[in-house]
């Protein structure tokens, strides 16, 4: 596979992620994008505002392309002394537009970065130890399509706990056809394979 070919690949992978996780907020009130459902706070504004910020650091500061350039970075922000895990919620001031558009804004930064160097190409990822921080972009842009890919999957779980809606995309939701009859004795079967498995 020729290099060109390889960085379509990549980036379609990423790509499809980035527009799964932002498909999970829509149509969604600023309570349910924000509220955190599971002990360790998952959410789902929370979860675009981190992969925002693992792109543009991924992609940008790792190769010497920072995004906050001119600007001072965000409070939340790897360089500044933001408290643990300030990039996984949205404070009230942050507004759902400001979140998806710095995300929105990230793939475009992140996007130009690939465009612009060989896979090859080496960069140093700051917060890492000093003895594994050279990296290539190409194991670069696997991390990051994992980590996106990771937390679509969480952002799947954590819609699906808000309304019930599931699926891949809008286009195709990957899942057998059904109703909510047919999904309540689906899951009542799983229950009961549990329930005989734990007693067994």
């Amino acid at each position: 596979m020729t290099a060109p070919h390889a960085k379509a690949d990549l980036l379609r992978y990423l790509q499809e992620a980035r527009d799964a996780l932002l498909w999970k907020l829509e149509g969604l009130s600023e309570y349910d994008v924000r509220r955190p459902l599971t002990p360790t706070g998952t959410n789902l504004l929370g979860l675009v505002k981190h992969v925002a910020g693992v792109e543009l650091g991924y992609l940008g500061d790792t190769f010497g392309r920072p995004y906050f350039e001119t600007e001072p970075p965000p409070l939340w922000w790897y360089t500044r002394d933001a408290e643990p895990n300030a990039d996984m919620w949205a404070t009230p001031e942050e507004s759902r537009e400001q979140i998806t558009g710095l995300y929105r804004q990230a793939w475009r930064h992140s996007d130009r970065t690939v465009e612009a160097l060989d896979l090859e190409a080496t960069g140093q990822v700051p917060w890492w130890p000093q003895e594994r921080r050279e990296v290539t972009l190409h194991h670069v842009l696997v991390r990051v399509i994992s980590d996106t890919q990771r937390h679509a999957g969480h952002a799947d779980i954590v819609r699906e706990l808000i309304d019930g809606s599931a699926g891949l995309n809008p286009a195709a939701d990957n899942l057998p056809a059904g109703d909510r009859a047919w999904w309540d004795r689906h899951r009542a079967r799983l229950e009961r394979a549990a329930r005989e498995a734990s007693d067994g």
